[in-house]
């Protein structure tokens, strides 16, 4: 059994875990914890705060009594938001305090962009434009070159969390571009486990949705490959990229 560990922001998507780890259909145990929010805001400032190191540092130790192997700040913009250095410092700090490898969904797209070969990527946001706009920075100072950006104007993780199929088609299709190897959609309060090769299909390139690569990071994490076409075009590639 392999457990891997998650901290995760408030109460939004949270459901897309167990449907993953059904989806899996392996010996991994996917454990979340929740960590308290502050002020639910896509907001550059509130966001900032929500990836402070004394707010994540509360769930850690839930994990690790969980037995957890690898531990992912579940967070997109909670992440991005302090850029590439800032980032890096976060993740590294999780780490620490852990004691176990760890990273963030932030890392999470950069690597799974990589790992489908899409050098240009279209995003599409349910953020407000500035939000969005600093997320395509992140990409791009991974090496990964951003064909677009929609940014939907959600003000609130809990708005996003309820929102279904016909507005995750609809977010994903104001975004793509005819010259993007894959759609991202970055945010772990959006409900897509569910949708994942039916936007594949639709689309005809990979989809990479935020709660899909947090998980596929916590396996790269620990080495694990897991084959499951039901989780997308990611789950279906070996070996799962080195860095």
């Amino acid at each position: 059994m392999t457990a891997l560990g998650f901290l995760y922001p408030g109460h939004s998507a949270e459901d897309d875990y167990p449907r993953i780890e059904q989806l899996l259909g392996s010996d991994i145990r996917l454990d979340l914890v929740h960590t308290d929010i502050g002020e639910d805001a896509h907001r550059v400032d509130a966001l900032r705060e929500m990836g402070a190191p004394h707010r994540l540092a509360k769930g850690v130790e839930q994990l690790r009594l969980a037995g957890a192997e690898a531990v992912v700040w579940a967070c997109t913009s909670g992440g991005f938001v302090h850029g590439w250095e800032g980032a890096q410092e976060q993740v590294r700090a999780l780490a620490t305090t852990a004691g176990m490898p760890a990273s963030s969904t932030s890392f999470a797209f950069v690597h799974a962009a990589r790992e489908v070969g899409a050098g240009r990527v279209a995003v599409a946001a349910t953020y407000p434009d500035d939000v969005a706009a600093l997320f395509a920075g992140f990409l791009r100072a991974g090496g990964v070159e951003v064909a677009g950006v929609h940014g939907a104007g959600i003000v609130t993780a809990a708005e996003v969390g309820t929102w279904g199929e016909a507005e995750v088609f609809g977010l994903a299709r104001a975004a793509d571009a005819p010259d993007a190897g894959a759609i991202l959609l970055p945010d772990t309060a959006l409900h897509t486990a569910a949708f994942l090769p039916a936007l594949e299909k639709e689309f005809g390139k990979p989809v990479l949705t935020a709660n899909q690569v947090t998980v596929w990071e916590a396996l790269r994490l620990t080495d694990r490959r897991v084959n499951a076409p039901g989780l997308g075009i990611l789950f279906t590639r070996e070996p799962i990229v080195q860095v």
